[in-house]
């Protein structure tokens, strides 16, 4: 579909292996090579990630270790970094500077939303890619999109120059109302753009599964969670990349071992699917997918998706580690819950859209008492 691009499955370096505090160098190189040596080749990333040591340790791992034609590197233009069109080209250019990179194989305007695309159009951010584009510095302008189906058609309609989107789309998000991943879906195939999936196991939420819905996997076999929802993010027509974010070596091998030789869900794992998403549905939990975009301009500095975390493993699991966590490490030394201030922040840039506020006090009820 896109040259130099030859299987569907992307190394997300969103979250990486750390050690004290950095980028665990020796282990993500070892997940780099793994990840090359079984044929794949794309990687996605953005300044804003791990406070920009994403960037860095890819050209330390990656762009220094293999020659530029043999992978596909893809990275992000953030509004949260920009304030006027004098910005965006500076910013970019500083982005290829700190990858080691002279072009970016594909480049996205990042977690596009109707007040991020009323931004991005009111410094010519669209235009300056497609500029860049020209002068060979990007080879192919996408979206990353995180708002409902409506707000995606007016984008792709306005600029039909995007050749690919990268949404959100798993097998609990399909049907959701404020996701809206089946709807959006719908709209990148009505534009006939090619679809990068982010989140398929949605921050990890379909990785360590309640039990009473992983026994409808384990009755199946010995594959990983993981596995079915990555494989059923993969299943669909039109999806170009599914993204997977890994943090160590064990979880690369699991997913090269069944991506290596894709082979969709058949009807008895999407039966399967089908069992676990209403029994996953029924615990309520907070969907948050730890992104952590929200933490960044916290006031209080208060760990909002850790805190939500000790909340879902208290009424997923009932265990009372979940208190200890909550007192001992997330609180220690950052904000409780009960401090917030309710300033917003948060809710603004949350690409799930979460009453943040409100769940705060929800965790505080439970943790505080």
């Amino acid at each position: 579909m896109f040259q130099g691009v030859h299987k569907n499955f992307g190394f997300g370096c969103m979250r990486l292996p750390m050690k004290e505090g950095e980028v665990d160098r020796e282990e993500f190189c070892k997940m780099i090579d793994l990840f090359m040596q079984s044929g794949f080749s794309y990687f996605d990333t953005a300044h804003g990630y791990i406070q920009g040591k994403s960037e860095i340790a890819l050209r330390e791992c990656l762009v220094a270790r293999y020659p530029r034609e043999s992978y596909v590197l893809a990275n992000k233009l953030t509004g949260v970094f920009l304030k006027k069109e004098e910005d965006v080209r500076p910013f970019f250019e500083n982005q290829l500077k700190v990858c080691g990179v002279d072009y970016f194989d594909f480049y996205l305007m990042h977690a596009q939303s109707r007040d991020s695309f009323a931004m991005f159009k009111s410094i010519r951010a669209y235009e300056q890619a497609l500029e860049l584009k020209e002068e060979g510095k990007i080879r192919h302008f996408a979206i990353s999109f995180h708002d409902t189906a409506d707000v995606l058609d007016q984008i792709l309609t306005e600029y039909p120059q995007i050749e690919a989107v990268q949404i959100q789309f798993n097998y609990i998000d399909y049907d959701d109302p404020s996701v809206q991943s089946k709807k959006c879906y719908d709209v990148c195939r009505k534009h006939k753009k090619p679809i990068i999936v982010m989140e398929p196991v949605k921050g990890g939420n379909l990785v360590d599964l309640p039990e009473r819905a992983e026994h409808f996997f384990t009755e199946l076999g010995d594959a990983t969670p993981a596995s079915y929802a990555i494989r059923y993010a993969a299943s669909f027509e039109g999806i170009f990349m599914v993204l997977s974010g890994m943090g160590d070596l064990g979880q690369m091998r699991d997913n090269v071992s069944y991506m290596k030789d894709f082979r969709p869900l058949d009807e008895g794992e999407m039966e399967a699917v089908k069992n676990v998403c209403e029994a996953f549905k029924s615990l309520r939990l907070i969907p948050c997918t730890t992104c952590r975009y929200c933490t960044d301009g916290c006031p209080k500095k208060i760990s909002i998706p850790d805190l939500f975390a000790c909340l879902n493993n208290k009424n997923t699991y009932r265990k009372w580690d979940a208190d200890f966590f909550y007192n001992e490490v997330y609180t220690k030394n950052n904000g409780k819950a009960s401090d917030c201030i309710g300033c917003g922040k948060c809710e603004k840039i949350c690409p799930q859209h979460l009453p943040i506020r409100k769940l705060l006090k929800d965790v505080a009820k439970e943790f505080e008492k």
